[in-house]
């Protein structure tokens, strides 16, 4: 039976791996890629700014639904969906699982993806090039994001106690990448209860089927 949860966006993405990760931790079949029906999505094309008016991914389609934003996706692929709960049924732990998705899908990942790691992916230096500027003016903001997570850390295995929520689903795609990037060697080994997260994060059977190396020609 064909899926009828697709995720539209490359796999490459953090977000869209974030959205992954619920699916796959919840046993939900899902299709995955950058096009809708079968069809070829063109990034930032009209086609796209009909489905998310700022033409971002991910994009969920679940029948004839659309959702976009990732915190939003995950909170109702977690409600819709049976398989494990990713959020507490406590109020107040649940409260702060939410809370913790914002700091990620905000300030975190400005601080960790946009103003850092996509310039070792995506660098916009003369002919190509990594610009060590840009580079150096992100990493004091890098260490202070993985303070803030390493604090945090110290409640518990993950971000919000000992269970697997939502918010470690936000936060595994690009703190896996970090993790991974030799140039940000020393800003991770400073913090010791993130390299263990991390790594608990990865040894998860649903991580290992979405935190791949990712192929930059999709989409």
């Amino acid at each position: 039976m064909t899926a009828s949860v697709h995720i539209v966006g490359p796999q490459f993405s953090s977000f869209v791996r974030s959205v992954q990760l619920c699916c796959e931790e919840k046993g939900i079949d899902y299709t995955l890629g950058a096009e809708v029906d079968g069809r070829p999505l063109a990034m930032h094309s009209p086609e796209h700014f009909a489905l998310h008016p700022f033409g971002k991914v991910p994009i969920l389609l679940h029948d004839d639904r659309r959702l976009i934003e990732t915190p939003s996706i995950c909170r109702y692929l977690d409600a819709a969906f049976d398989g494990p709960a990713l959020q507490p049924a406590d109020p107040w732990a649940r409260a702060r699982v939410d809370q913790w998705t914002g700091i990620l899908a905000g300030y975190v990942d400005q601080a960790l993806v946009r103003r850092y790691l996509l310039e070792f992916v995506f660098p916009k230096g003369e002919g190509g090039a990594v610009r060590e500027e840009a580079v150096a003016a992100a990493r004091p903001q890098v260490a202070r994001a993985l303070e803030v997570l390493e604090a945090q850390l110290a409640e518990g295995d993950y971000l919000v106690g000992d269970d697997f929520t939502i918010a470690d689903a936000i936060a595994a795609p690009m703190l896996d990448y970090l993790a991974g990037l030799p140039a940000a060697e020393g800003l991770v080994a400073e913090t010791p209860r993130l390299v263990a997260y991390v790594e608990r994060l990865r040894a998860r059977p649903a991580a290992a089927r979405v935190l791949v190396a990712p192929d930059l020609g999709r989409g």
